[in-house]
Parts: structure tokens; sequence; C-alpha cells
């Protein structure tokens, strides 16, 4: 038997155009949504959470169609991918809290994306979408509650790209939420994450079927897409994960390349991860989010020069952070998460910083919620 299928909703921004943090704006967005649990009376039980790159706003119950992803959304979506964390009584418990997740502004599941129609020309954006960054993200999410007369969070929660949001809103509107949650991410990016996100977009811009990002009329940039995520899959699942998987799940794929021909399970494995995923997601899309990621600086986002300036905010109105590392990270290492707590600590916020143990990579937040969940329900229920 099935959970309870829940429904995406859909807030119009069309009162004026959104200004975008790098320039340019958009005339009217999309927010594409969905929520969990009844808001109290005074409206402080509200939980944000933010999803990861490729995630969707669907983080819990089922829901077996999504009209607005049109045939991107797949039978692997169908499931919330943080079920085990999220519902009645589970780490964060919808009895007694009200749980929102927005799908990101770029995206293509619902929200206002790169294969959405311009309203001022009648077609796709395409390569005219404007380029966005995390302080968008936190600014959709702020219309979002401002439109439900939400005025200060319970707690601000996100793994991975998602900790990247959690973080920018606790920053930028620091009255606004009590409870910080990050989870395997960081407070600027790596010069090595550039290089390895520069790697995909790459891959997609050298795609034949690229077409500078109109390509909505003809063939998409498969091949590009699905190099990009073979590229960064190795970052999310451990090395020793890889090897354990391809081992299991055999894919005979040797008709895909021109002259090489594929000669083991572990190629066979990643190839057949690359070409999963192009099913399922918007090559344009994707570009716009590991762009958002690579330029990311939590200072730069809010407009101070220092982590110091940056984490004083948290302080002044104190709020609470529950930081998440992963040992075995090889996208978001611990050293990031190390630097964040560090700041956090010199400016005399009360920090809680959990390392956790595993073989499965940054991809542990997703597969180990025993792990997680007994220090989410903690923190949230100071």
């Amino acid at each position: 038997m099935k959970p309870t299928t829940q429904t995406t909703l859909i807030h119009r921004l069309d009162e004026e155009p959104l200004e975008l943090r790098c320039g340019g704006s958009l005339p009217v967005v999309d927010i594409a949504y969905q929520r969990w649990g009844e808001m109290n009376e005074d409206k402080s039980n509200v939980i944000l959470l933010s999803h990861a790159l490729s995630g969707s706003h669907h983080a819990s119950g089922y829901n077996p169609s999504l009209p607005e992803a049109g045939d991107l959304w797949k039978e692997e979506l169908h499931d919330g991918w943080w079920n085990d964390f999220l519902g009645p009584g589970k780490a964060i418990d919808t009895d007694q809290f009200c749980v929102l997740c927005v799908n990101y502004l770029g995206g293509c599941y619902g929200s206002t994306g790169p294969s959405s129609i311009n309203p001022e020309t009648g077609k796709a954006y395409g390569k005219s979408f404007p380029q966005i960054s995390i302080s968008d993200q936190v600014a959709i999410q702020v219309a979002l509650l401002d439109s439900m007369g939400v005025d200060v969070l319970h707690a601000a929660i996100g793994p991975s790209v998602g900790g990247l949001v959690s973080l920018t809103f606790a920053t930028l509107h620091p009255g606004r939420v009590k409870n910080v949650i990050p989870i395997a991410s960081s407070m600027k990016t790596t010069v090595l994450n550039r290089l390895i996100l520069f790697e995909q977009i790459l891959a997609i811009e050298n795609d034949p079927h690229f077409n500078g990002g109109d390509y909505y009329d003809g063939a998409h940039p498969d091949y590009g897409l699905a190099l990009a995520r073979m590229i960064s899959h190795k970052t999310f699942v451990h090395l020793d994960a890889i090897e354990r998987r391809a081992r299991q799940e055999v894919h005979q794929d040797s008709e895909t390349l021109a002259w090489y021909q594929v000669q083991d399970t572990f190629q066979s494995y990643m190839l057949h991860q690359g070409k999963k995923f192009v099913k399922r997601f918007d090559a344009n899309t994707y570009l716009r989010i590991i762009d958002m990621w690579s330029r990311y600086d939590a200072c730069r986002e809010i407009g101070v020069e220092t982590p110091k300036e940056l984490f004083d905010r948290c302080a002044a109105h104190g709020q609470k952070f529950l930081v998440f590392s992963i040992d075995s990270d090889f996208c978001f290492y611990p050293e990031e998460q190390a630097a964040i707590v560090s700041g956090l600590e010199e400016s005399g916020v009360e920090t809680m910083h959990i390392t956790v143990h595993s073989d499965k990579g940054h991809d542990s937040f997703l597969l180990e919620p025993s792990l997680y969940t007994p220090h989410i329900a903690y923190a949230l229920s100071l």
C-alpha cells in the first residue's frame, strides 16, 4: 500500500518582475512546492526544507504524477526522497510541524525555469533564462513565506546544495529562523568543486545538440548531460560503494560509443547512471544549478567581507545550528563543514557538530536515516 499522495502547489509571483542578484529579471515566477502538516495558530511551527542539486520539492509521500514536469517525472521520483526523515511521528514530525519544500528557481519540476514559457515571447526561455544565485532561491522562499504570513521559521534544513540555501537564508534573514541544519554542505565552493562543475558545464556545452540552450524543438543534449552526471556521480557516491553497486547491478552498454567498447561493469554502471539521469532532468536546469553552486560564497551572497560578520548576524538573533559532516564525503569534504563550525563558534553561536561515519559517501544523507534522525529530532525539540 502506497503512502498518501502529495500534490504540488503553485504560488505565482506576477505583481512585479523578480529582480535577480546577478542582473536580469523574470516577469512572472511560478514557485512549485509541497506542504506537510498544519501551521499552528501563531505560525511558529514551520520548517523550510531545501533539496539537493537534482532533487525536487517532493520530499515525502507518494506522487505518481506531476504534470508540471511533463515526461521528466519518472518512477524513481514518485516516492519522496526523505520519506524516512519526514512524516507523522518521524524525526521531522508533521504531527507537530508544518514543513514546506520548494522546487528551485530555474528548476524543471514546476518552478519557473529554462523550459518554462516566457510570457513575453510565447516560447521556452531556453538560453535566454538568466543566471541565478543562491540568494535568488532564498528570495522566492521568502516570497512564499510572506504570502502565508509566516514571519519566523522554527527551522531551515538543507542537505548538500540545500545546505547552501539554508545557510544563506539564515544569514540573509537572521531574524526569520531559529534553528539551522545544513547537512554535508559548505560556506564557500572550493576550487576543486568549481573545476569538477566546470567539467560538467563543458560536457553539456559541447554536445552537438545543445545549441546554446535552445534545443526544446529538437534533439536534446543527452550525451552531454549524461557525461555531466557521470562526472558528478563519482563525487556523490563513495568509490567503494560504486564498486559494490557495479558488481551487483550488471548493465550491458556497448552500443553508445563510436569506437571504444565498454570494458567492464564499472564503466557500464556509470554509463547506465548517465543515461538514466537524462530521462528525468533538463540540461538547462542542470547548468543553472551547477553554475549557481560553482559561484557560491556565503559572505558574498549577503554582502559582507568576513565569516565573522556573516555569523555575528546569527549570534545577534540567537540562532542555533546543527551541522552534519560525512567522513567519506568526496563532494563536500568534512573540512568544509569544519570551517562553518569554526566561524559559528568564533561568533558565539550555539552549535552542535555531528560527523557521520559512513561508507556511502555524500549520498549517506539519503540512504542512512538512522545516522541523522535522532540528532535532527533532538535539535528540533529545543
